[in-house]
């Protein structure tokens, strides 16, 4: 008992020097000290606490310690407060984390419940968070949303295979409420601005064909990434990642504001798709679908396939014209070519 209630004692105090450097400006290890009742040796450790979760805070002799600049901390409080009546009910838990290896993760060594109600995660930093085919998904401290929503239906709904679309149009809605524009999606899970990448999609699924099915649905989204992290997100190719602050500006939410968002959407999603599947969802996904029309070139498994994407199928799958020929894919990675590339 003793050893837990010193690691609790441990995530207040580093929660707590977060709240005071959240500002991005300089405070002195004194002024810390003080606030915090802490000896400045005491200070210095947990300054390297933070460090070793990954968490970069900068020190300069005589200024004190800040963060890289300003961030925005997710709040366990706020995010309920922002949620409607009716979807705060049909949250069962809302675990807000400093780190976790990942969201999705931990959700999925939560016990689902039956019956319409979520188990949500978020997390400041991810350590090992997870993307398609098992890349890693970088998600610096506090600079984007690592949000997890464990969910049971009570039998696998018509063109489960398409949940993942779904959630796209999801994810799009909530943006959107923040007068968020020109957002599209890709085949199978991503989410885009003019071109580049804005966030992702990780559908885990659980169960039986003909019983409960339960679903662990992940979005990471960049919400203001510095420019070290978008070199690392892009692979050293910048200009291919946009974030939402990029997008909104001025009006762009707070991230609690934003995850209270997608959770609202995600539960309407879900509660629409459990019993008419993707079509409620396929008009609205097809308009925002960035591939239409584009060439293409599909690799899936060990073959190359190019061709002319033509939307998707009730299931979800990407339809093709490859000379003539319409071709269904349900896996792949693709990508745009342009018109006079060789193949």
């Amino acid at each position: 008992m003793r050893a837990k209630s010193r690691t609790q004692q441990s995530e207040m105090r580093r929660r707590r020097l977060l709240a005071l450097l959240a500002d991005g400006a300089f405070h002195s290890g004194q002024t810390i000290a003080r606030k915090m009742r802490l000896s400045r040796a005491g200070v210095w450790k947990l300054v390297q606490a933070l460090r070793d979760l990954g968490i970069e805070v900068e020190s300069i002799p005589r200024q004190g310690y800040r963060l890289p600049h300003a961030v925005d901390l997710l709040s366990r409080d706020a995010i309920r407060q922002a949620l409607a009546s009716p979807v705060r009910d049909k949250v069962e838990r809302l675990d807000v984390l400093l780190t976790v290896d990942s969201t999705n993760r931990h959700v999925a060594d939560l016990a689902i419940p039956e019956g319409g109600t979520a188990q949500v995660c978020v997390a400041e930093l991810q350590t090992a968070g997870r993307g398609r085919r098992g890349r890693s998904w970088v998600a610096p401290f506090a600079s984007g949303i690592c949000l997890s929503v464990g969910w049971q239906f009570s039998e696998a709904p018509p063109t489960f295979s398409a949940l993942s679309l779904a959630v796209g149009v999801a994810a799009v809605r909530a943006l959107e409420r923040f007068g968020a524009h020109d957002v599209g999606l890709k085949w199978p899970n991503d989410l885009t601005w003019r071109g580049r990448k804005l966030g992702g999609i990780l559908i885990e699924m659980r169960g039986e064909s003909a019983g409960p099915a339960q679903v662990i649905i992940g979005i990471g989204i960049n919400m203001r990434m510095p420019a070290s992290a978008r070199l690392t997100l892009a692979e050293h190719q910048a200009a291919l990642v946009a974030d939402a602050h990029e997008i909104l500006r001025e009006r762009a939410p707070t991230r609690n504001a934003l995850i209270a968002a997608l959770i609202e959407e995600l539960i309407a999603m879900l509660e629409t798709f459990s019993k008419h599947g993707f079509e409620p969802f396929a008009a609205q996904w097809r308009a925002l679908d960035v591939l239409h029309h584009a060439n293409v070139k599909i690799l899936a498994g060990s073959e190359t396939t190019f061709g002319v994407a033509r939307g998707v199928d009730d299931d979800g799958a990407l339809l093709v014209d490859v000379d003539g020929e319409l071709k269904r894919f349900v896996s792949g990675e693709v990508s745009v070519r342009s018109a006079g590339a060789a193949r």
